[in-house]
């Protein structure tokens, strides 16, 4: 199963000169707690900014996969990949989309859940989330929070 995560405004902004324009610690645990310990895939310029979040702890994930255009590039803590799309189809563990715009919108027609955490208040962004096909999915789960709502969304199955 293929689960793509992320919060973004009304407007879908997720992200402002590589960070995240807004720190809500409920919707940070709620990352947290459905993504620990899993197995990640991430682009390079989200792998570097979290990297600035935890310093030198390491990610708290289990086995993480960044996608990079860098051919020479290792990395200690993480499984370097070049093509997102022949990793998706060859995939064979659950796997959690963690961003950014550019993976987001590479692993979207593979996606199997969508966990949207919508944040209430406006935010100034220079990256957005992707459009979305939601005819694709429908929504199966949502919780209205002071500052977030919550939503999952599972793709619609067609004979």
């Amino acid at each position: 199963m293929i689960s793509l995560i992320w919060a973004m405004t009304k407007e879908f902004v997720i992200g402002k000169n590589n960070q995240i324009p807004w720190h809500i610690k409920e919707d940070l645990l709620y990352y947290k707690n459905h993504t620990k310990g899993k197995t990640v895939l991430m682009g390079e310029q989200t792998y570097y900014s979290l990297k600035g979040y935890y310093k030198t702890r390491p990610l708290p994930y289990g086995t993480i996969y960044v996608a990079s255009l860098n051919p020479n590039l290792v990395l200690e803590d993480a499984l370097v990949i070049h093509d997102v799309e022949e990793f998706l189809k060859t995939q064979k563990e659950d796997l959690w989309v963690v961003g950014g715009a550019t993976i987001y919108k590479l692993c979207l027609p593979y996606a199997d859940r969508l966990y949207i955490s919508i944040i209430k208040k406006n935010y100034e962004g220079d990256t957005f989330f992707p459009q979305i096909d939601f005819s694709k999915y429908q929504m199966i789960w949502k919780e209205d929070k002071e500052e977030v709502i919550y939503t999952l969304f599972e793709r619609v199955v067609t004979a």
